[in-house]
């Protein structure tokens, strides 16, 4: 499939603003071109956090909270098995000991095994909560919670409370928790709708000291720091694809600068070490995609408990030991993916992908944990929106457990609501936002559902929606394609929604060489605005292209720049080919 290269837009009066501020010429379009107005907007310093007053429900949940701290309540936190839950955990685990509740007396945790209990507060999770030795008062949510409305019945039947903390797209009908926090419930007026599940159990916190404050628990002098806590924030915020409005872009670039500082859990510089990476240099881009499916592979093959409890230990020696068997089980789910792909793209070779509006495929032999990164891998090859299905069980019945991955301009949730509402009892269960999604089906009505989701996303997708496209920041000076300019655009928050710049040129060809028969290594010359080569040198690399480039090439490529043996030096990494040239 051809891929459609356009250059990203901006307002002129917003770029010069900008650079009347003083800011570089090309930093300055790239704001701009993000939706940056005014230089101020630059500022990530943590005194511009939105306030929790404006997250609905949140201060009264704290006033719940502190009182239950004080009365001595025991509390359980129900987690979710991916990164975002796992931090999400960890921070409420770590910030309610830091604001009074010991862990040992108050305060514990559980998460769900994804294969045996399923997803969020189901009446089973809450049935074993009950069982505990020291039975909870209050069970509180994170990340997920928003549509267990049996769940949250239940434990209400059992005698226990729910505080429901949560991210996620509600359904018609909210669970009667105690108190729900969600920026995402309706006439919730918060500015910021991308918190992830970690971000809003940190806001919960901030309100919650807040309330211990004005109780007199300590004073603004003697009050925990839970800025502490920005690390497993900015991981979980990263991991889960979060948009990196300007809120979260607080939230994670302070994270990230803590860990750059060396100020980190253990846990977290232990997943480093294990990754074999530098977090003195920490970015996004290591969060999203070398420590966060790390952690993400205890959910995904075994129990989210030995991610969470990496994060959890304050022991260097316990934190690198945990690290090191996640890291093993993130090697062993890489091999799994890559037979489950082999597979899915097998079944796809007689099909015409490009006819459909959709790929939805099962297969009786494929691991429940890992069809998520299937769905965004093929999503990613055919850009096409993508449920994958795995066998699981639910209640004693067999049923198929499907992940989806979508494509800008394709809500995957309201997919999904549709499809319900067309069938209410064709889909068992289902949850998710906009570009990921999960649910549960009867395996027998694969082949209906298969061919009503098409049928649904033909009628919401345009041919545009599914012409795959790559934006542009345009041309950028030679002279500017060295390792210190990469390092300063390496250093800003970058992400979904506020994406890292991908720039556009013409390129004379000095050489192409195939390395491991998959990646293609390029020699390149810049040709400037004026048809000149430029006489330096670059390096350049396209990760997964085996076939060579016309000379000359006109190319889209991010500027990085990468050390060796302590050299900085910047490289090119290409992300697509105008084949108009």
């Amino acid at each position: 499939m051809t891929m459609k290269l356009t250059q990203r837009s901006f307002k002129e009066e917003h770029l010069n603003s900008l650079k009347a501020a003083g800011i570089h010429p090309v930093l300055a379009k790239l704001w701009a071109a993000r939706g940056i107005e005014e230089a101020q907007e630059l500022s990530l310093d943590l005194k511009n956090l939105i306030p929790p007053s404006e997250l609905t429900h949140c201060e009264k949940a704290a006033e719940y909270l502190a009182t239950a701290i004080q009365e001595r309540q025991k509390i359980l936190i129900v987690a979710d098995y991916d990164c975002d839950g796992a931090t999400a955990c960890v921070v409420g685990m770590r910030g309610l000991r830091a604001l009074g509740a010991p862990w040992d007396i108050q305060v514990d945790y559980f998460v769900p095994n994804r294969f045996t209990l399923g997803y969020g507060l189901t009446p089973e999770v809450v049935d074993l909560a009950a069982q505990r030795e020291h039975k909870p008062d209050i069970l509180i949510t994170v990340d997920n919670g928003i549509a267990s409305l049996a769940g949250v019945q239940r434990a209400n039947e059992l005698g226990m409370e729910v505080l429901v903390t949560d991210h996620h797209l509600p359904s018609d009908t909210l669970p009667q928790a105690a108190w729900i926090v969600n920026p995402n419930q309706p006439n919730c007026g918060f500015p910021s709708k991308a918190l992830a599940g970690v971000g809003v159990m940190f806001y919960l916190l901030i309100a919650l000291r807040a309330e211990l404050r004005a109780r007199g628990a300590f004073t603004a002098e003697t009050q925990p720091r839970l800025e502490n806590l920005l690390d497993l924030v900015a991981l979980g915020t990263v991991a889960d694809v979060a948009s990196l409005d300007r809120n979260n872009r607080v939230l994670v670039s302070n994270g990230v600068k803590r860990i750059k500082h060396g100020l980190m859990q253990p846990g977290i510089q232990a997943l480093y070490i294990a990754a074999g990476k530098d977090p003195s240099r920490a970015s996004t881009f290591d969060l999203g995609f070398t420590i966060g499916p790390r952690l993400n592979a205890a959910g995904r093959l075994a129990d989210m408990s030995l991610g969470i409890q990496c994060l959890l230990t304050d022991s260097q020696e316990e934190a690198l030991q945990l690290a090191r068997e996640l890291d093993r089980m993130n090697r062993e789910r890489r091999t799994i993916e890559a037979g489950m792909q082999e597979t899915a793209l097998a079944s796809l070779v007689d099909i015409q992908v490009g006819s459909q509006a959709t790929v939805c495929l099962e297969n009786a032999d494929w691991h429940q944990g890992v069809i998520g990164i299937v769905a965004s891998r093929l999503k990613e090859r055919f850009h096409r929106p993508t449920l994958i299905f795995a066998p699981g069980e639910e209640a004693g019945e067999s049923v198929l457990k499907g992940s989806g991955r979508s494509i800008t301009g394709f809500h995957l949730r309201d997919a999904l609501d549709i499809v319900s509402k067309k069938h209410p009892d064709l889909i068992l269960k289902f949850g998710g936002h906009a570009m990921a999604a999960g649910l549960t089906i009867r395996k027998d009505s694969f082949d209906f559902f298969k061919a009503t989701f098409e049928s649904v996303a033909k009628n919401l997708m345009t041919e545009e929606t599914l012409q795959r496209q790559l934006v542009h920041d345009g041309f950028l000076e030679p002279e500017l394609m060295e390792p210190e300019f990469g390092a300063m655009l390496g250093n800003e928050t970058w992400g979904q929604g506020f994406p890292a710049p991908v720039f556009f040129g013409e390129f004379e060809v000095i050489s192409q060489t195939l390395i491991q028969e998959k990646h293609l290594r390029l020699q390149l010359k810049a040709i400037k605005q004026n048809g000149l080569s430029d006489s330096k040198v670059l390096n350049a690399i396209w990760f997964s292209r085996a076939q060579t480039l016309p000379n000359p090439a006109k190319l889209a490529y991010r500027l990085v720049t990468d050390y060796y043996q302590g050299v900085a030096r910047a490289q090119l990494h290409i992300e697509a080919l105008d084949e108009a040239l």
